[in-house]
């Protein structure tokens, strides 16, 4: 009897234990309509990898645009809260860097903020695009 009580009480603190980690927040798939620019995240096991550019291996993820195979490489991360991570990124020529913060505002809506050194840039129509350095992502 005192066997089936303690394994009774572990398996709750365990069950409650694994309820209250909530490890999908900064693992999403977030898009922006205006800009036409996604990002593909997994900051937990930071196994991303960019499509036709394997040689970067397994990473925390990237910021790609759409119809085009340019992006900027998340390097790496780091998650303040269930709110809020900061990372750094490289854009795939390895020549502009930035430190930038995420931030979800709730379950569906991100917010990308350019803190540090270049601005993004993304092609667009044979020309180059710098993104504001507030950017809404929603989560799809």
């Amino acid at each position: 009897m005192r066997k089936f009580l303690v394994i009774i009480l572990l398996s709750i603190v365990a069950t409650n234990g694994y309820a209250q980690k909530d490890n999908t927040a900064f693992r999403a798939y977030l898009y922006n309509n205006e800009y036409e620019v996604y990002l593909r995240i997994n900051f937990y096991d930071q196994d991303i990898t960019i499509p036709g550019q394997e040689l970067y291996g397994d990473l925390p993820g990237y910021l790609g645009k759409k119809n085009n195979s340019f992006c900027w490489v998340i390097t790496s991360c780091d998650i303040k809260s269930d709110k809020k991570a900061t990372m750094q990124l490289i854009n795939d020529f390895g020549s502009e860097d930035l430190r930038a913060t995420l931030i979800r505002k709730n379950d569906s809506v991100y917010i990308l903020q350019q803190n540090e050194g270049n601005t993004i840039k993304v092609p667009r129509k044979g020309k180059w695009q710098k993104l504001p350095k507030e950017l809404e992502f929603k989560k799809k």
